[in-house]
């Protein structure tokens, strides 16, 4: 059974899900709350293949917390997240936390947007863009998988 380990948004425990029960709206084992309420998910090696290969498209930010650049862009990724729960998954990875996945993408500057359809990688945009900017890029993108 293949599952995925995300961090509860509200308490921040570590949580199981099974990948067939992505879809169903599971809860944090601790304090209840949504784990996919549709605030980023934190991408590690351990779940991020299961999340790439879910129905949904995903929408990856790879991203440091030393990069000013990266830091300004947080708020538009989360409000974009939030808006297009129901339709798309985002995930935030950190670069320098995750450097083996850092390195399997090739990421050569941060911050560096990737979307992703049944596992292929759809686009990428390196930099941080104005909330306005990135939907319009990432409506463009999302064109390609009927999203």
């Amino acid at each position: 059974m293949t599952s995925i380990k995300t961090r509860c948004p509200s308490c921040h425990a570590m949580n199981r899900i099974p990948a067939e029960r992505v879809s169903e709206s599971p809860v944090c084992g601790k304090c209840k709350h949504a784990l996919l309420d549709g605030l980023p998910i934190e991408g590690t090696a351990d779940n991020f293949q299961t999340l790439l290969n879910s129905d949904v498209a995903v929408v990856v930010d790879f991203w440091a917390p030393w990069c000013n650049p990266c830091v300004g862009f947080a708020p538009v990724f989360e409000q974009t997240a939030q808006e297009r729960a129901r339709s798309v998954r985002f995930v935030k990875i950190d670069t320098e936390a995750q450097q083996t996945l850092a390195a399997q993408f090739q990421i050569r500057s941060i911050p560096t947007v990737m979307v992703f359809h049944q596992g292929q990688r759809i686009n990428m945009i390196n930099g941080a863009l104005p909330y306005s900017q990135f939907n319009a890029w990432l409506d463009e993108s999302l064109q390609a998988v009927g999203e």
